[in-house]
């Protein structure tokens, strides 16, 4: 076999191949051996058929089966004879044709993984967001604490007030008429939600335990069911018990029932997360900024399968994580068509940013050590609260370790270029010091 390999552009390169005769040879007597044991043809036996006969009748068959044989038996040789990383599948794009006592020749064309040499990297001019911490966001969270403890209980009022919950059964009339699905029991209302039609649950206050009344509204003209919008409609209700929320008192024994030693403690224990989770996220912008000036001085193209992989891997992750809150891509309107138009550009900077990463590592010899493993792996331990040798156990898988060390070794070039790069402090903007307390409030 011979094989020329010309670079059309640094993302792709263009073999042919020659197949020398007498493979050529092998492979067309074995398409006909295979036609042979199952061609049925009129006046001779199964197996038994001339060879002369087969070619009249199946000569395309068995030169198209050959033509596949060839390529099959001789492509990947060729990558792995010529040093071709694919970083998708090879695209045979000329084939010649089956002679007797003649070579087979085509062309495949290959995308391959761009040799980058990164440059500029070191110096780069970064912005980083002062951390501000807001004490408010304390009190936020401890509220959403105490909310979250609180329980519904039957009031001492006999009377409805505002806020209170009330359990009512109702029916709905129109025209003297009860209307379709206007009707419930036991059902619990919030009074003050405006969860319910305007002007329904203002007339509940004042209402007595056990009293039944007339409740005359009228629903919006943009209500949902067509039936029912802009018309006046009269609900005979029994309000049947009347509930009140009691809120758990914010001190000491509140703390401790959130597995804190006092409320002082607590309090600490929430800023420190808060404190964390914002520094986590100054540094992830500090990273993607990073990243974006890396970019900046570093062009080059990346092939489309790299691009298309990386879309594979975020499509996967967004998916479980739509999963994991009862959601999928179609209930948010995408399919496999949306989303890589979506997040094309996206996946094209990340696979750009790793090759750029990567590149670093070699040309300044950064590496992962044993102890970096280690040290990790621990980490994983412990926040999973799992044992070690669990966690060690996992990892014995190669995909998993080759991704662990992946991962160890961008976290090690981006500190490498955080360390050499200038960086200045700036205030954060207003949005996005209210954005990280916001997230703050929700995520800890």
């Amino acid at each position: 076999m011979n094989v020329t390999v010309k670079e059309l552009t640094p993302i792709k390169k263009k073999l042919t191949i020659e197949v020398n005769a007498d493979q050529v040879v092998a492979e067309l007597d074995s398409a006909f051996k295979k036609i042979a044991k199952t061609a049925n043809i009129k006046g001779f036996r199964k197996g038994k058929v001339p060879l002369k006969v087969l070619e009249q009748q199946y000569g395309p068959k068995a030169h198209y089966d050959t033509i596949g044989a060839l390529i099959n038996n001789s492509l990947y040789k060729a990558l792995i004879d010529n040093n071709i990383e694919a970083v998708a599948q090879p695209e045979v794009v000329q084939t010649g044709s089956i002679e007797k006592g003649q070579s087979f020749f085509y062309e495949a064309e290959v995308d391959v993984r761009p040799d980058v040499v990164a440059k500029d990297y070191t110096g780069l001019e970064l912005e980083k967001d002062k951390v501000v911490f807001e004490e408010s966001v304390v009190d936020q969270q401890l509220e959403q604490m105490v909310q979250s403890k609180v329980q519904l209980v039957v009031a001492e009022s006999e009377t409805a007030r505002e806020n209170d919950t009330v359990i009512i059964d109702f029916t709905g009339y129109i025209d003297g008429e009860a209307f379709e699905n206007g009707a419930a029991e036991d059902y619990q209302l919030e009074l003050g939600s405006n969860s319910f039609i305007p002007g329904f649950e203002e007339q509940i206050v004042g209402m007595k335990r056990g009293e039944e009344k007339d409740i005359n509204v009228a629903f919006p003209e943009a209500y949902g069911a067509k039936n029912l919008a802009g018309k006046d409609a009269v609900f005979k209700v029994s309000l049947k018990e009347i509930k009140e929320k009691k809120v758990p008192a914010l001190d000491d024994d509140f703390a401790r029932e959130m597995e804190a030693e006092s409320l002082d403690a607590l309090r600490e224990k929430i800023r420190e997360g808060a404190m964390a989770q914002q520094q986590q996220q100054v540094d992830g912008r500090l990273q993607e900024s990073l990243m974006t000036a890396l970019l900046e001085k570093n062009s080059f193209e990346v092939p489309d399968g790299m691009v298309t992989n990386q879309l594979l891997y975020l499509k996967d992750s967004f998916s479980q994580r739509l999963k994991a809150q009862g959601m999928s891509l179609e209930m948010l309107g995408m399919n496999d068509d949306t989303f890589n138009k979506t997040y094309w550009d996206m996946a094209a900077q990340q696979v750009k940013g790793e090759l750029l990463l990567d590149s670093i590592a070699k040309q300044e010899d950064i590496s992962v050590a044993d102890a970096d493993l280690e040290k990790k792996l621990l980490e994983f331990a412990e926040q999973s609260n799992t044992p070690i040798d669990q966690v060690k156990k996992f990892f014995e898988n190669d995909q998993a370790l080759s991704g662990l060390k992946g991962q160890l070794l961008q976290e090690k070039v981006s500190a490498f270029l955080l360390d050499k790069a200038v960086i200045t402090e700036v205030d954060p903007k207003p949005s996005e010091a209210g954005d990280d307390a916001e997230d703050t409030g929700k995520e800890s």
